[in-house]
């Protein structure tokens, strides 16, 4: 068994939750950052849903990859299932990501479903900051999650024009 890569382009970034050797950003080609899952647990509820990240198809993301030695990968597993497929709206996937220093790995990661009634598609940023803005989950207020992933964002010396847009309309 070898060691398990992990793709996080959301709360993953700063917070991984699981233990890992080596962290470095990462690009996945294919799927960009969207906030386009309505979030009926962490961040809202079903009656006030809030807005998450999903990976959605079409373009680049740049997002942070963790390598879990291969001792800890069934153990990074479970807890990453038990985190984001809570309501099946992620897609579990093996997917190529290129790390900052030019490797090449196959990383877990979760994919929007389309397909699932929480998708919440293409949202302008009045919007998406309407929502944001009243709803308030099991893992607390949706805007802290939403600032602290812009914040984390910026750290890792990306701009997000679109999302800078959502933050500055809370």
């Amino acid at each position: 068994m070898s060691d398990l890569w992990v793709f996080g382009y959301g709360s993953l970034i700063w917070r991984p939750g699981f233990d890992h050797v080596e962290r470095a950003q990462a690009r996945l080609a294919g799927y960009h950052r969207s906030l386009c899952v309505h979030s009926h647990v962490h961040r809202g509820t079903p009656e006030r849903p809030g807005l998450v990240f999903g990976l959605d198809r079409g373009g680049s993301c740049v997002g942070m990859a963790f390598r879990v030695e291969a001792g800890n990968a069934d153990e990074a597993i479970a807890y990453l299932r038990a985190r984001e497929l809570v309501t099946h709206v992620y897609r579990e996937m093996r997917v190529p990501v290129r790390l900052k220093d030019g490797r090449l790995v196959r990383a877990l990661t979760y994919v929007v479903d389309r397909g699932h009634s929480q998708y919440a598609g293409r949202i302008g940023p009045a919007d998406a900051a309407r929502i944001v803005s009243r709803a308030h989950g099991h893992s607390g207020p949706n805007v802290d999650y939403v600032v602290s992933a812009l914040q984390h964002i910026h750290e890792m010396g990306l701009k997000d024009s679109w999302l800078e847009d959502v933050v500055a309309r809370l």
